[in-house]
């Protein structure tokens, strides 16, 4: 049957919540940047009222609005549902629609996360609700009732699917609106309906809708009281429609909204899982159980909604294009690239189409990716970003772009891209713009970088033919290039499959394309396994945090405190009472010990329990570490060294004064490294990471090259300025806006409240920081960089002392400089002086000695050229002798001595055991000999595999190593003979 025939009769009224009159906000003309966009012939009408249900639909005059108070509950309400003008929706726009619809029902606007999750199990944000994982698990107490974000996410575990299918991308944004125990399934689906239908303007006829096959009630909202009839309603099973989030914890039914392209196909045998002819847009979880170790399913307490609207699809229907890519969002960037490429896109062919898709995504992706904090690496979320701009920069090579596309071939391509993405950030996160610099900077770098890796791995690729060809020839076979070595120019060098097949097919080599597919979903499986889960888990932790309150810290102010024992854990799980001997983790009420966070260590010391009528103490409880966990609660980590606790007791807490003041004065001592830094190099570097100690501090920070000693001197003493200035530190709450309109800089990974703690050192520094510190900078006394160093690509770390550590530091280094100065009978400052000379002498002693054994190994060799053989057919003298203990240079020496020596054609190997296990090879060829195709880089890197080395060098020359002496002669045996076999099979 299809839906434009159903009887005006058939269900009843739709019931469409909407807001009063006064709430609704009326958006600005909706332009889509760059290009004006028309319906095509199979979306006229597009947006208005037609005949049939969805007429009937939109001339319903019942409903729902949201009442001004912040729960989001239900009144009905008179309204005209209108039709949404045929217009042209922006990104931007459906963007704004969507968070200012679901702001004027109740719902908070909240700003997206980083990329960079604070969950440690979850490898890169990949979906609107993570940040809200900690209050659906109840860990945390909802801030707000209700609230709605647009998210922005990284997927990478389908990769190869993007820019082939019109959906799927690395980087997108997910709309969400979330509902903590406030409203439920009732009003998700009404709202969902009426946004879609009213705000956007779908038409409801080419709307169809999925459930669980048995969630009965979402069926019948969907049906009895939104009004879907039932032919657009699919009962499907949980592998599509039930949401998990992993073996237990927190799960429940879904629904989907889904986009008919082609409502002309009918209604009968019609598959959801089509992609060419539907899209799913709208999802809602109606998070409503929780599933227990057996498997079985208990209702939750508080029952959440957990939503998404992928922009990036709502916006390729209502700009009717045929992808997500050709939107306002994505196109611009698609445009650049194809103008770097000197194509239009309308005139590429299918593969260069799919090609600058690719790039146009992963653009994105990176700039997002490097704005918050993620830098090139070979290691975690590094090597996503640096496996991105691989990807790119190899399909910009495929499609044409040279250099930087502007006529510079030693320049880069990225850099115009990005300016691109960033031009396009404002709405979706506008640090991205203040970070232009550095952002477009590390592309650069990057880019470059790769070019010559591809470089190499092209050099790699005639290698690898060279040895499939020759194996082949050897053993008969059949020329193949193994799955695993085209995996390998793919994944490490960047090299293009299709680039490879090429040149391999050109030489007369295939490639084994089913081992290089297996390689790649080993690869695919591994990356969905570590990057697509969140992980939510309901144990003990829910049970404890609903038995005891947060913890109140005591110690910016006092280093003690008297306070009740609200909890105790042993391995994890709670106890009421722990003796002497046994390791234990307690609750407090209140507490004076600072709890690691912002990089900061927990505090060590004391819990006293006090008894008797003398108060003596009755138990002592060491605690060497203090954490956070469950929202606020402080966990005190120690060991009971007298007596026992139990839950109740009163006890003393005391805090290690030392330690605690090490790590004020390292931690405001931090704060003026990053100022120093960001005077010196400049305000672009940004922290990456800290750790602040009772004996030291390391400060990671973002920056492309190390820093010269100079400005390392520079640094230091603008610190040390800073400390003897004796400045008074301030400390302040203030809303969140308000210390970022200020200019303070957050701390790198900390999550932060809509209230923080700023502390300032006037004129110098000003930060979110919930940290401990010195009241006033003189008590830092001193401050010393001890090592400068890169930990990764673009990522520099700083390792200082202060205070105490820094007295101690510095009477060491004197005491170290008193014991040099006696040893080398001058004054400390004649040590340098002294130490030139000695190294100048030592130098000339080594080239002294280094030539005498150049000399001693010609010597030898001149006795071995009448060891010389002959090889037919085209008479080459060869020699393969082995020298002794002659080091890498003699040996060298030796060969060009006897390569002289020898007339044309001849070829020397010569081996040696310089001790230590070690083993060195030279192999020397004449021009006669190369010419026969003989290599001597192959063959002496081949031998020295049997020693357990390597090596290589020019066709003619070539040394290598080995670690096995006792396998020498073997290897040279195998070099005679290989010379010897290529010899008399060459026709040269």
């Amino acid at each position: 049957m299809e839906v434009a025939a159903l009887s005006p009769t058939s269900r009843p009224a739709p019931l469409l919540p909407t807001a009063p009159a006064h709430r609704r906000r009326l958006l600005p003309p909706r332009f889509v940047s760059g290009r004006r966009l028309r319906p095509s012939p199979r979306h006229q009408g597009f947006g208005c009222v037609r005949d049939g249900w969805a007429q009937r639909h939109s001339a319903r005059k019942t409903g729902f609005f949201v009442t001004s108070s912040s729960s989001a509950s239900l009144e009905p309400a008179t309204q005209e549902v209108g039709t949404a003008v045929p217009g042209e929706w922006s990104g931007d726009a459906i963007r704004r629609q969507f968070l200012e619809f679901y702001a004027a029902r109740g719902h908070k606007i909240l700003p997206s996360s980083s990329l960079v999750p604070d969950d440690p199990t979850v490898f890169l944000t990949i979906a609107g609700m993570l940040q809200f994982k900690p209050i659906f698990l109840g860990k945390e107490p909802r801030r707000v009732p209700c609230a709605t974000t647009s998210q922005k996410c990284i997927r990478t575990n389908d990769i190869e699917n993007v820019g082939r299918t019109a959906r799927h991308q690395t980087f997108f944004e997910m709309l969400g609106n979330f509902s903590f125990g406030d409203y439920f399934k009732k009003e998700a689906t009404a709202w969902a309906w009426e946004l879609a239908t009213k705000e956007y303007g779908l038409p409801a006829e080419r709307l169809w809708i999925s459930v669980f096959e048995d969630d009965d009630e979402a069926f019948d909202i969907w049906h009895n009281e939104v009004g879907v009839p039932k032919e657009h309603i699919k009962r499907m099973g949980a592998e599509d429609n039930f949401w998990t989030s992993g073996a237990t914890g927190p799960c429940g039914p879904c629904s989907e909204i889904y986009y008919d392209f082609y409502p002309e196909r009918g209604s009968s045998d019609a598959d959801l899982g089509d992609d060419s002819r539907f899209i799913e847009f709208y999802n809602l979880v109606f998070m409503q159980y929780n599933k227990k170790d057996d498997g079985s399913l208990e209702p939750l307490k508080q029952k959440n909604i957990d939503t998404g609207m992928g922009l990036e699809r709502m916006a390729r229907i209502l700009q009717n294009v045929p992808n997500n890519y050709e939107t306002d969002l994505i196109f611009p960037i698609i445009e650049k690239a194809a103008s770097l490429a000197l194509v239009p896109y309308a005139k590429a062919d299918e593969a260069m189409k799919t090609n600058l898709k690719i790039i146009g995504d992963h653009m994105r992706a990176v700039v997002y990716l490097i704005s918050d904090g993620v830098l090139p690496s070979n290691i975690g979320r590094g090597y996503v970003v640096r496996r991105l701009i691989r990807r790119v920069v190899r399909m910009g090579r495929l499609i044409g772009i040279r250099g930087d596309g502007h006529g510079n071939l030693e320049g880069a391509f990225l850099p115009s891209l990005a300016e691109v993405v960033i031009s396009l950030s404002t709405q979706i996160d506008p640090d991205v713009e203040s970070r232009r610099k550095s952002i477009i900077g590390e592309l650069q770098r990057e880019e470059l970088r790769f070019v010559q890796t591809l470089e190499r791995g092209e050099k790699l690729l005639d290698e690898l033919l060279d040895e499939a060809l020759l194996s082949a020839g050897n053993n008969g076979n059949k020329h193949s290039l193994s799955g695993k070595d085209v995996f390998l120019l793919y994944d490490t060098y960047g090299f293009p499959v299709e680039i490879t097949a090429e040149i391999a097919g050109e030489r007369g080599v295939t490639v084994d394309m089913m081992g290089f597919s297996i390689e790649m979903e080993n690869q695919r499986k591994q990356s969905q396994a570590a990057h697509n889960v969140v992980k939510l888990s309901v144990g003990n932790e829910i049970e404890i945090v609903k038995s005891i309150p947060d913890t109140e810290f005591l110690g910016y102010d006092s280093l003690f405190a008297t306070a009740v024992v609200k909890g105790l854990l042993v391995n994890g799980n709670p106890v009421n009472k722990v003796s002497e001997g046994s390791e234990v983790e307690i609750l407090l009420d209140r507490t004076p010990f600072y709890a690691e966070s912002g990089g900061q260590v927990g505090d060590n010391g004391f819990l006293y329990l006090n008894g008797g009528e003398d108060r003596k103490q009755t138990t002592v409880i060491e605690i060497n570490d203090v954490q956070k966990s469950l929202g606020n609660i402080f966990v005190h980590k120690g060991t009971i060294r007298q007596g026992s606790v139990e839950v109740g007791n009163e006890i003393d807490a005391s805090v290690d004064p030392k330690l605690r003041r090490g790590a004020k004065a390292h931690h405001t001592a931090t704060h003026l490294l990053q100022s120093a830094l960001k005077s010196v190099v400049g305000s672009e570097t940004s922290q990456a990471g800290s750790l602040v100690a009772f004996d030291r501090l390391r400060f990671d920070f973002n920056f492309h090259r190390s820093l010269s000693e100079e400005e390392l001197m520079k640094i230091e003493s603008l610190v040390n300025q800073w400390i003897g200035n004796a400045t008074h530190l301030e400390t302040k709450v203030m809303a969140l806006q308000d210390a970022k309109n200020a200019g303070a800089i957050a701390m790198f990974g900390e999550k932060y409240g809509e209230e923080v703690r700023v502390v300032e050192v006037p004129g110098v520094s000003l930060e979110l920081c919930g940290g401990t510190h010195v009241s006033n900078t003189a008590e830092i006394r001193g401050f010393k960089i001890i090592s400068e160093q890169g930990i990764a690509s673009g990522i520099r770390r700083i390792e200082a002392v202060a205070g105490d550590a820094f007295v101690d530091y510095v009477c060491a280094r004197d005491n170290y400089m008193r014991c040099l100065c006696s040893s080398l009978k001058v004054k400390a400052e004649d040590v340098n002086g002294r130490v030139d000379t000695i190294l100048e002498e030592l130098r000339a002693t080594r080239n002294e000695v280094s030539s005498l054994r150049s000399k001693i190994a010609v010597l030898k060799a001149a006795s071995l050229a009448s060891k010389a053989t002959t090889v037919e057919p085209h008479n080459v003298r060869v020699v393969v002798e082995n020298m002794g203990d002659v080091d890498a240079d003699g040996l060298k020496s030796a060969a060009e001595y006897l390569l002289g020596t020898l007339q044309d054609p001849a070829a020397v190997i010569l081996g040696s055991s310089p001790g230590d296990g070690k083993v060195s090879l030279v192999a020397a060829f004449s021009p006669a000999v190369v010419k026969m195709g003989l290599q001597a880089g192959k063959l002496v890197g081949g031998v020295a595999k049997l020693c357990g080395g390597g090596g290589g060098g020019k066709p003619n020359f070539a040394q290598a190593g080995g670690r096995k002496p006792e396998k020498l002669p073997d290897a040279l045996e195998k070099a005679r003979a290989e010379i010897a076999a290529a010899v008399s099979s060459s026709s040269s």
